[in-house]
């Protein structure tokens, strides 16, 4: 059975930074909402920044980059994904933090019961 977060444990383990890129409202209330979704997965997550960034060198496409991080006990995950869309970069972003938690659960789950 997995628990919600709360909004307050949310802000408290989430760092959201725009670089180039004003953070509207309704992008940090996106993300606050999408890192919930890794937090019910995983309580013992410590940390999680989320780095949103506009790249205006690029020509035409992939403009957003957003970079994630997450702290939690052993090695820290760390994804990023480019995307034309700053609202699609930080889905994106979200599933592979949540596919690399589930990795890192099933392989730990593993190693538990098939010890070498």
């Amino acid at each position: 059975m997995h628990i919600d977060p709360t909004p307050e444990e949310v802000a408290s383990k989430l760092i959201i930074s725009g670089i180039h890129l004003d953070l509207t409202d309704a992008l940090k209330r996106i993300v606050s909402d999408k890192v919930a979704r890794l937090l019910r997965h995983e309580p013992r997550i410590v940390r999680v920044r989320i780095d949103l960034e506009q790249d205006k060198t690029r020509r035409h496409g992939d403009q957003f980059v957003a970079k994630g991080h997450i702290e939690i006990g052993g090695p820290d995950l760390i994804a990023s994904v480019t995307s034309e869309d700053a609202y699609k970069s930080i889905d994106l972003l979200v599933d592979k933090l949540d596919a690399a938690l589930r990795r890192r659960h099933s392989e730990m789950k593993e190693k538990r019961h098939h010890p070498h």
